[in-house]
Formats: C-alpha cells, sequence, structure tokens
C-alpha cells in the first residue's frame, strides 16, 4: 500500500505543483476566529501549530475550552491558552530575527513540518510560517514567516527563484568534472510516492555543482540548486555517481555515516522593509563533521 501524505497540500505547494494563496481572509463583521486571534496572540506558533492546539483542548475562551479553530468570538473574549511542557519545542539556534521573519540554523535531524496534525515531535513550523523546506536530515539556513503578509511576500521570491541558496555536501568519492551543472528533470517515483527520480518527461530541475576538496573516499563540494524540486540535490549527485554520504533513501548501501552530509550553507532572500524590502545574505557555518569527514 502506497503511503500516504500527513499533509499532501502543504507538500505539493513547497515543490511548486500549486501556488501558494497569498491572502486569507477569517473576519466577519465584529467576529474573528478563534484560530487567527490565539495565532496573533501567539507569533511564534504556525497558524497550523494553534489549529492543533485547539483541537488538542489547550484553549479556552471565557473559561470554557473550544475545539473548533474556526469558532467565531468577539474582541471581548478572553482567550487563554496552555500549551503542556512537552509541546513547548526547543528554539533551534537563531541567526537572524525581526518583525517579520525568523532565520534559523537547523539541526540534522529536526522537521521542518509537523507529520500530521496530533504529531508531538517538534519542527520549524512551530516557530511560524514555513515557506521552503528542509529535508528532516539536512542542516542549515531556513527562514519562517511571523505573519502572513511576510509570508506571501517570501513565498513569491521561492516561486519565481528571486531566493538563492548555497549547499555544501560530503558526497562519495569524486566527481569526474570538477564543475559542471547537472540539468535533469525530475519526477515522482510511483513506486515509492515519498521518493523522486530522474525523468525526461519530468519536471525541470537544475543544480550547478563545484568541487571544493577531494580526499582518499570523500569529497567536499559547492551545490547551488538553480530550481527547488524535492531530493533535488540528493538525486543528482546520485545521478553522476557522487551519492551524498549518510543519505538513508538514495545511497542506502553506502558507507555508514552518523548523519546525512547535505547543508544549506547560505541563503540570500528580501525580507520586507522599506522601499521595497531589504536584500540580505544568512550563512550557517560548515559543521564540523563535513571537514573531519574527508580528510
Amino acid at each position: 500500500m502506497a503511503k500516504k501524505f500527513s499533509k499532501p497540500e502543504l507538500s505539493r505547494m513547497i515543490n511548486g505543483d500549486i501556488p501558494f494563496d497569498t491572502v486569507i481572509s477569517d473576519t466577519d463583521e465584529n467576529l474573528s476566529r478563534l484560530d487567527v486571534e490565539v495565532l496573533n496572540q501567539n507569533p511564534r506558533y504556525s497558524r497550523a501549530t494553534i489549529q492543533k492546539f485547539i483541537k488538542a483542548g489547550y484553549v479556552a475562551v471565557d473559561g470554557n475550552v473550544i475545539l473548533k479553530p474556526n469558532f467565531l468570538i468577539s474582541d471581548e473574549s478572553e482567550i487563554i491558552l496552555t500549551v503542556p511542557a512537552s509541546e513547548q519545542a526547543e528554539k533551534p539556534p537563531v541567526i537572524y530575527e525581526d518583525d517579520n521573519v525568523i532565520v534559523f540554523n537547523k539541526p540534522a535531524g529536526m522537521l521542518s513540518i509537523k507529520k500530521g496534525d496530533f504529531s508531538t515531535e517538534p519542527a520549524i513550523e512551530d516557530f511560524g510560517h514555513i515557506v521552503h523546506r528542509l529535508d528532516r536530515d539536512t542542516s542549515g539556513v531556513i527562514i519562517v514567516a511571523k505573519n502572513l503578509s511576510t509570508k506571501g511576500f517570501l513565498q513569491k521570491q521561492f516561486q519565481e527563484r528571486k531566493s538563492h541558496k548555497t549547499y555544501y555536501a560530503v558526497v562519495c568519492g569524486s566527481p569526474a568534472q570538477a564543475h559542471a551543472i547537472i540539468n535533469i528533470p525530475l519526477a515522482r517515483n510511483l513506486k515509492k510516492p515519498t521518493t523522486f527520480m530522474p525523468d525526461k518527461n519530468g519536471r525541470e530541475a537544475i543544480t550547478e555543482y563545484q568541487t571544493l576538496e577531494s580526499g582518499e573516499k570523500f569529497s567536499l563540494v559547492e551545490l547551488k540548486p538553480r530550481t527547488g524540486r524535492t531530493h533535488q540535490l540528493r538525486i543528482h549527485m546520485n545521478f553522476i555517481h557522487c551519492p551524498i554520504l549518510g543519505d538513508p533513501v538514495y545511497n542506502p548501501k553506502g558507507p555508514k555515516a552518523d548523519r546525512m552530509y547535505l547543508h544549506a550553507a547560505v541563503l540570500e532572500i528580501t525580507i520586507p522593509g522599506k522601499d521595497g524590502g531589504q536584500r540580505l545574505t544568512f550563512t550557517a557555518e560548515l559543521p564540523e563533521e563535513f571537514k573531519n569527514a574527508i580528510k
């Protein structure tokens, strides 16, 4: 039986299959949705997380527990959110934060998006609105929005390829060419629907790579994706016979490793500000284990 996706619509939006909704209206004259008001009071959480909290019974309105996120309340309603300690995720290292965005250095092993509405496992979406994602086993720079207007502002840049990302990876072996551009379309693997595969009829996927250093068994490469397909870097490096060290999906029979050696090192993007926004570059230092792996 094919594995069901916990959040297929969100996954399809981030993968570029369907457009994001950038405008959400939740008000009806003098009444507001409960989830919207709780989110306004607790911007550190995403709307999806707030809705999960409401359904779990963590929100009371005027002393009564309400279980429906779309419950309508007035401006005079007293709202109390009580989150159990087990649900309060520890914040990952913060690279940058202002009134509109938070930029994290995501640890390897941490989810970007929660698995299902009632998952208690910490995820980046606990701290804001997801606009792009990193695989669980990938570390590095990830940005989230604190409000819906910023969410749309950032999403548009990812969709229009106006944001630029640089990754580092430790790969098995050494690429035949030190520098090249891989242009291999990708499509979902219907036999394993959580994975993707090269397919001439698939969606365009382009990766530029540069070999930075080579050792006896492994090489350190710089990867610059020109498109943002799911698992793109992992599949492209595997395609040229230099799979990423520790990749559990596309290199399961490779050398044993303590993690997948893929790191989002740089993100260049415009964040909200005066005169249309401020162009910034955020960086996350290369983990020490990457340097040690090629010695």
